[in-house]
């Protein structure tokens, strides 16, 4: 990336221990996340073995055109903040991919015909939306029913996910996929 060219912005979050950093670069191609709720290496991510480098930091999330970091309780903004800048424009100034040849996505895939019509409804409608406020949800399985969602980013831990999950998404999708009568994070 040309530092010259490379802008970045913070957005809170629903989430108090999230914020969202916006960048003029793209990080994964659209619709493509990583979520990591443990430090990592290089190799799996030089960008989120940077952003942990910062202590107190417990989660980091990266998606298209943003990177989503969550800090512990116990840790204000603005002592953190320079130091996640710093680590964001090193590793925009080193020219790296965001995620190493390591990493393993291991999403669930839907494969049956109501599993397809809800991943269809999440990529469409609800992560775009989602995303807006610095997180993702993923597909985890359904089953009997029951659609298990991964939450990351700024929903994984945010006061308000449960009436996310349960005002929006679930239901959304009971309207959209009658089969659907419980959506649960996982």
């Amino acid at each position: 990336m040309d530092l010259l060219d490379f802008h970045m912005r913070a957005e809170r979050t629903p989430n108090p221990n999230s914020v969202k950093w916006v960048l003029s670069a793209t990080l994964l191609e659209p619709g493509r996340s990583a979520h990591f709720e443990a430090p990592v290496g290089a190799d799996v991510s030089p960008l989120a073995a940077r952003l942990f480098a910062v202590d107190g930091v417990t989660g980091v999330f990266l998606a298209s055109n943003f990177v989503t970091v969550t800090k512990q309780p116990a840790y204000e903004w603005p002592a953190l903040a320079q130091s996640l800048v710093d680590a964001i424009k090193d590793f925009a100034a080193s020219d790296e991919d965001a995620l190493g040849p390591a990493y393993d996505a291991g999403a669930a895939q839907a494969s049956d015909g109501v599993a397809a019509r809800i991943q269809q409804i999440l990529d469409e409608e609800i992560r775009p939306y989602v995303a807006q406020d610095g997180g993702d949800v993923l597909f985890a399985g359904y089953r009997d029913g029951r659609v298990e969602l991964h939450l990351q980013g700024s929903c994984s831990g945010c006061p308000s996910s449960t009436a996310t999950l349960k005002l929006g998404i679930e239901t959304r999708l009971r309207e959209a996929v009658p089969e659907v009568q419980e959506v649960v994070a996982v």
